[in-house]
């Protein structure tokens, strides 16, 4: 039986990585799934202040992987609209079902809502980059407690 749970805990895992780039998966929570999975087994026994502070952790990587885009956009000198637009471009990237809209949109967004603000080309461009740039730091944060996660089912395991 304990086979069959680590083979669950693995999937998610795996799934939770994968859903650090695919627009429809949660992925730091689809591993905080496997954590809690694992600890349905026998030899692990996570404290419950651990799984608290590790669900936390996939909740707050998850918000914060929609607010970053905004924030870059406004540190590289973006208008409250390029903000705005950022923000919608990430929502509309979600419903594109294609990694590639999840990257692209935000940089869209801010570059449109820079642009209907009245601001000229290059700090609209630059204030998209900054979204870019956002969202790629979000995705670097997701794959980190993915790989935090895929650590502490190591640690635990063996």
């Amino acid at each position: 039986m304990e086979i069959i749970i680590y083979i669950i805990v693995i999937t998610l895992l795996l799934v939770g990585l994968a859903g650090c780039i695919v627009p429809v998966l949660p992925g730091p929570p689809i591993a905080y799934l496997g954590i809690i999975v694992l600890q349905m087994t026998s030899k692990v026994d996570f404290s419950i202040t651990t799984l608290l502070m590790l669900g936390l952790l996939a909740l707050g990587v998850t918000i914060l992987d929609y607010i970053v885009p905004g924030i870059g956009t406004k540190k590289f000198g973006g208008s409250k609209l390029g903000t705005i637009g950022c923000f919608i471009g990430t929502i509309a990237g979600l419903f594109l079902f294609l990694p590639i809209g999840i990257v692209v949109m935000p940089f869209v967004g801010a570059l449109l809502g820079e642009l209907l603000n009245g601001t000229p080309l290059n700090p609209s461009l630059r204030a998209a980059i900054g979204a870019l740039i956002g969202f790629l730091a979000g995705t670097f944060a997701k794959f980190l407690v993915c790989f935090i996660y895929i650590g502490f089912t190591i640690w635990a395991i063996f």
